[in-house]
């Protein structure tokens, strides 16, 4: 009874207590029955309404959020697959140069082979790393030097043939001249001459590669067809075309038996006198990656 007392004199509580009771029971009340009262369909229209109201924005809010967010992973996963592709392609493109430079060291690995047991020649590999700036210097920079046995003068070939001779070496690095830069047919010696570092060579001797015996002549670079020119053919010489043109030796710069080129025409000379032979040279002087730089016994 003493807590009956002190909950009538607490009004509030005493009012929520009542409040709760009659809830329940309308409750109770309508869980019981299968139609509800108008006030209490009005009362849940109003309610589910109000609810939609409000839910349609907090779900749209909820979305836009949610997009936001897959947005931002989006773009991550963009950033790293492009970073990767990136590096994929870089990865390949050094994969395919190294497989390229696989392939041309086992071609000269291989002709190397078969150059030692025809001859007692010792060969230097070295790799193209400049050409001249100067396109009518006609040079090309390798990285073997005196260090390495490199001389003056010394052959230069590539797997298909000929390519030139050493200018200069110094420690580490040669320069190295083209066939291209050799003398016109106003040259007349051969490589017997020497020719100094800045002089071009003026000519290589020459013969036909089964034929030594029977053909001799003095291969030059034509600048106007692109093509070598071999000159002083004797009338009786059994060059054709289609022939392979090699080192004679003589002179002592080219080792013999070098490949030249190709023959592509035979003609009478200015003077008439004597032939000349078109050549297609063998080495390719523009795309030369790795050399080998000949070493004659002494």
């Amino acid at each position: 009874m003493t807590v009956l007392y002190k909950l009538m004199g607490n009004k509030k509580l005493l009012v929520l207590m009542v409040s709760l009771i009659i809830f329940i029971a309308l409750f109770g009340v309508t869980l019981s029955r299968e139609k509800a009262t108008a006030p209490e369909r009005f009362l849940r229209d109003t309610v589910s309404w109000t609810q939609t109201i409000f839910n349609r924005p907090a779900r749209f809010v909820a979305n836009l959020v949610q997009d936001i967010r897959d947005i931002r992973t989006i773009y991550a996963e963009n950033k790293t697959l492009r970073l990767t592709l990136t590096q994929y392609s870089r990865d390949t493109m050094k994969l395919n140069e190294l497989e390229a430079q696989n392939l041309r060291l086992k071609d000269l690995l291989g002709f190397t082979e078969k150059q030692k047991a025809a001859n007692n020649y010792r060969y230097h590999p070295a790799e193209v790393i400049a050409y001249s700036s100067d396109p009518y210097s006609k040079v090309i920079t390798v990285n073997v030097g005196a260090r390495d046995g490199v001389k003056k003068d010394m052959a230069v070939i590539s797997v298909e043939g000929l390519v030139g001779r050493v200018m200069d070496a110094s420690d580490f690095t040669s320069n190295v001249q083209l066939l291209t830069a050799i003398d016109s047919l106003n040259a007349t010696d051969s490589e017997s001459d020497k020719a100094s570092a800045t002089t071009p060579t003026k000519g290589i001797s020459a013969t036909v590669k089964g034929k030594e015996s029977d053909s001799f002549g003095v291969v030059s670079y034509d600048p106007e067809t692109g093509l070598l020119i071999m000159s002083k053919i004797s009338p009786s010489d059994p060059v054709a075309k289609g022939d392979t043109i090699v080192t004679s030796g003589i002179g002592g710069v080219f080792p013999k038996g070098i490949v030249i080129g190709t023959v592509l025409s035979k003609e009478v000379d200015k003077l008439g006198l004597n032939y000349i032979a078109y050549v297609q040279p063998a080495a390719d002087f523009v795309h030369l990656r790795e050399v080998l730089i000949v070493e004659k016994p002494e």
